[in-house]
């Protein structure tokens, strides 16, 4: 899902270049810091405070849509993904450990 937003920061920046009255250096570095964060937060799901820090960069990827307007409806989008993907998953995990619990001999060997 963190990579999905990246590219729509990306193209957002693209828009936000040739829309917004501020140089073009502030919008880039802006839009990529964002896509780079984005990205880099990808790969840091997994891990202690992954959920936490993707959570929490969903608050800038809203605050696109005062640059861009038309961003605010893509952001709730994402972040309703995000937020239902949250869910989704530890549902799927929870009937996961319920399943290998109940199934020990099917369960995968994880060393």
């Amino acid at each position: 899902m963190l990579i999905l937003e990246a590219f729509v920061v990306f193209f957002a920046t693209l828009v936000a270049d040739k829309l917004v009255d501020a140089p073009s250096s502030k919008v880039w570095l802006a839009g990529g810091v964002l896509a780079v964060v984005l990205i880099v937060l990808s790969r840091m799901v997994g891990t202690p405070g992954g959920y936490v820090a993707g959570s929490v960069v969903q608050i800038p990827l809203l605050a696109t849509g005062f640059v861009v307007p038309l961003m605010f409806p893509v952001a709730i989008v994402f972040v309703a993904l995000w937020v239902v993907s949250l869910r989704l998953g530890a549902k799927i995990d929870r009937e996961r450990a319920a399943y290998d619990a109940a199934h020990p001999d099917k369960a995968p060997n994880v060393t």
